[in-house]
């Protein structure tokens, strides 16, 4: 069997047409996606994390991690409109370099959308538990800590993700709408987070600006690089955009140039209002404002971080969601996921069981286990696409490109570095999981997704055909 066998855009063309999705989204929906997706626990959460490991240098980590992310926008931008379907990297590999490469890509994004949705969720938790505390609330320890962090489950945790299961499973209008607003509160308590904020800096703070050096620089992008994950979900959304070739590109350049600007500045103002190593890590923008006397604004912000998170993990269960409905499409996994209800025009298998499957691994295991995992799994597909866009431009010249990503290949090579540069600075254990996770897929692959393959039962048809 060959299991480097490919696509073809006629393929992509035909499984759109059939697919059953409908065609919804308009490019303030598109940007409003990756917005609501980025902006979220990492500005909330990951900001003081990153903190920690760099000090005030952290708006350094955040803008090496925004340098990497917005080179692998490019690379996305012009492949979304080569091939307008829901499947993202997943469905670019498949065509570059074929099935196998195209299956371990795939099993990757189920790493990097589902611990993110999952790390999202945990994130919700801990920002909630912490508003209550700061009103003297206190929630039972075993219902809000993981197994791994003391307790039985994380009880707000799985519950925010079965709602957002639900307003998924009824229809991406509706979920589309939910975010919309969702992303205007929250970019607004951000702003608010930032004007309050700037009037209370002191420069003191900034001292020593980079306490652990480069090696803290880059150890805190590689870690808040999780800040940036998602804005790829804009890719996998793009079967139901009414005008994907354009309204993509246009959805991601909005979206990438909004998140930059206030991850800047929310790190920067963060660190001059509060000592990096006062910062919460759990509750860090609520709880610098507590610290400086603003009780109102802390108020404002904690609930801000609340309604803003639910955002974030409404687009990530939904990328989720999609990768999984193709990859079944492909044969790769059972058909029987990539069902569309008639009702409601959603993949309602591929919902429920992401939305399962987020909730238990969002119940069980702590925050910096699962930010860690998402960011390799991430990272990896960053790397495969930003290839595919030099193999393409090669393999097929003469496909119609609506956005060109400038400059390959430099572009796309210095994005590899970048990505290369992050993954090296992830922790040893990160990549011990990355292996074992890797050679399961690989076994997957070899004992149900090649022999089940659509290509395969195609070409196994030629073959009686011919004889």
């Amino acid at each position: 069997m060959n299991v480097f066998r490919k696509r073809s855009v006629a393929d992509f063309k035909e499984a759109t047409e059939h697919s059953g999705l409908r065609k919804q989204l308009t490019a303030f929906d598109i940007a409003a996606l990756g917005i609501g997706s980025v902006i979220g626990t990492g500005i909330f959460v990951a900001t003081g994390q990153g903190a920690q490991l760099a000090g005030p240098a952290v708006t350094i980590s955040y803008i090496v991690a925004a340098i990497t992310s917005a080179l692998c926008a490019l690379t996305y931008a012009e492949l979304a409109t080569m091939f307008p379907v829901a499947g993202s990297t997943y469905s670019y590999t498949y065509v570059a370099f074929g099935e196998i490469i195209a299956w371990l890509i795939g099993w990757n994004l189920i790493l990097e959308y589902t611990v993110v949705a999952a790390a999202i969720a945990s994130g919700w938790s801990s920002t909630l538990v912490g508003i209550f505390e700061a009103y003297n609330i206190h929630l039972p320890a075993m219902l809000i800590k993981s197994p791994l962090a003391g307790g039985i489950v994380d009880l707000p945790a799985v519950l925010v993700v079965a709602f957002l299961t639900w307003l998924l499973y009824i229809g991406v209008s509706e979920s589309a709408k939910v975010n919309n607003i969702i992303v205007i509160i929250k970019v607004a308590v951000i702003l608010v987070f930032i004007f309050i904020g700037a009037t209370h800096i002191n420069p003191v703070n900034y001292h020593p600006f980079a306490p652990y050096g480069t090696k803290g620089i880059m150890s805190a992008a590689a870690i808040i690089f999780f800040a940036y994950i998602g804005f790829d979900a804009v890719s996998t959304a793009a079967e139901e955009t009414k005008d994907p070739k354009r309204d993509i590109p246009l959805g991601l350049t909005i979206c990438m140039i909004v998140i930059i600007i206030l991850y800047i500045s929310v790190s920067l103002v963060l660190t001059g209002m509060v000592p990096f190593k006062d910062i919460d890590v759990s509750n860090a923008l609520p709880a610098s404002l507590a610290r400086i006397g603003v009780n109102w604004g802390s108020a404002l912000v904690g609930v801000g971080a609340i309604v803003g998170m639910i955002s974030s993990l409404l687009v990530t269960i939904y990328g989720q969601v999609r990768i999984f409905m193709v990859m079944a499409r492909d044969g790769l996994i059972p058909k029987s996921f990539a069902a569309v209800s008639q009702k409601h025009g959603t993949p309602a298998k591929c919902t429920i069981i992401t939305g399962a499957l987020t909730a238990a691994i969002g119940g069980l295991l702590p925050l910096t286990v699962l930010m860690d995992l998402c960011n390799i799994g991430t990272l990896s597909a960053f790397i495969v696409v930003s290839i595919g866009v030099i193999v393409l431009r090669r393999t097929m010249p003469e496909i119609e490109r609506k956005f060109r990503c400038p400059g390959v290949p430099f572009t796309p090579i210095l994005t590899v570095f970048f990505c290369f540069y992050l993954m090296y600075s992830l922790p040893g254990v990160t990549w011990i999981r990355f292996a074992v996770w890797t050679i399961v897929g690989i076994s997957i692959y070899f004992l149900y997704g090649m022999r089940h393959s659509t290509l395969n039962k195609e070409s196994i048809q030629e073959s009686k055909i011919k004889f």
